[in-house]
């Protein structure tokens, strides 16, 4: 008697759904797999969660995740390692499956396949407005966080929602908890945003007037979590007099502190609209990525080579801007665009 022989097996199926029962016939052994429909269905929603690029659904077009490990079969979704803990603690619209470890019911391989990253995309971010930040995997907790609820908590990308105009969404008025200069404490402080004025200010307790009035001209914001030692923290940087100024603040809420990120970029965004109108709108008027630049003594540096064990192509002047965390790498044109970005570079290093 021939040897068993295999058209497919599952090499993740769980313990209880792939017991294989051995036969001692007497000649030889004959194998009888339990659950073989379950196998050859594992099978094939491996295949096409591995043999196609899906994009996790927290990131852009451009980030893709080859190999999801997970799913959200409540909404029909691959996702990858980082999201699948969010979407964990959303019950009432997510439920969390391994493809690899966990038992997957034919009427939800059949739900997934019916769905996908695609179609969550085309209904889900129906209208993200073009100034609201699209997270990466890279990004802090909040950001990730609330980019989820949004989409699938609150429906706020929905077709049937009304997208809010950037002088509409750039205005916004409450309290932030704002560092004191030179101290490791945190004061109550209310802060009004209007990008129809294009300012920003913000108010202590003690004075009548506002403490600062901001142009949105050179207002940005950023997440330093680590920096300033909350999970919520933001980093908002302006320009007066020549000189970069500073304010870490957070809030309690991690729905607030975004919707304060999303309304400076909105100000922003309204500001460059009227300012410059003639300008053909890009798709993300927004740079694609943000790099924090401290002072020297704090562990930033610009060399103007390549870091060891880093090639690249074309021959091209580089730079490097060291900081404490990484290495970033940039390429120039030419060798005065190299002369002129570094000492631009260590002239904001310098001046901190």
């Amino acid at each position: 008697m021939q040897g068993p022989s295999f058209t497919g097996e599952s090499s993740c199926r769980s313990p209880e759904h792939s017991e294989v029962t051995a036969i001692n016939s007497g000649v030889g052994f004959e194998v009888f797999i339990r659950y073989e429909a379950w196998a050859v269905h594992q099978m094939w929603f491996f295949t096409l969660a591995s043999g196609c690029t899906f994009s996790c659904v927290l990131i852009n077009s451009l980030w893709f995740y080859p190999d999801p490990e997970w799913a959200s079969y409540k909404l029909g979704i691959f996702i990858c390692l980082n999201c699948s803990g969010i979407h964990r603690n959303l019950p009432e619209i997510s439920r969390v499956k391994s493809l690899r470890l966990d038992f997957w019911e034919s009427n939800l391989i059949e739900f997934m396949k019916n769905h996908g990253n695609l179609w969550a995309k085309a209904k889900y971010e129906a209208k993200v407005p073009p100034y609201y930040y699209i997270p990466k995997s890279c990004d802090c907790l909040v950001l990730r966080e609330q980019w989820i609820r949004a989409k699938y908590e609150r429906g706020e990308f929905l077709d049937t929602q009304v997208c809010q105009d950037p002088c509409s969404a750039g205005s916004r008025e409450g309290c932030l908890w704002k560092l004191r200069k030179g101290r490791r404490q945190f004061q109550k402080r209310q802060f009004l945003l209007s990008a129809r004025e294009g300012v920003m200010k913000y108010f202590t307790k003690e004075s009548k007037g506002p403490k600062a009035v901001i142009s949105v001209e050179s207002l940005n914001a950023m997440f330093q979590v680590d920096k300033i030692g909350h999970i919520h923290g933001l980093q908002i940087t302006y320009t007066t007099d020549g000189q970069t100024r500073n304010l870490f603040v957070y809030h309690e809420s991690g729905k607030e502190i975004v919707d304060w990120f999303n309304a400076i970029r909105a100000a922003r965004y309204h500001y460059l609209r009227t300012t410059f109108p003639n300008v053909p709108e890009a798709e993300d008027a927004f740079a694609q990525g943000q790099v924090f630049i401290g002072r020297r003594d704090e562990g930033y540096e610009v060399r103007d080579d390549l870091p060891e064990r880093v090639c690249v192509k074309k021959t091209k002047p580089a730079i490097t801007l060291v900081t404490p965390v990484r290495e970033f790498v940039f390429l120039c044109e030419n060798d005065r665009k190299q002369r002129e970005w570094m000492d631009a570079l260590n002239g904001v290093i310098t001046q901190l």
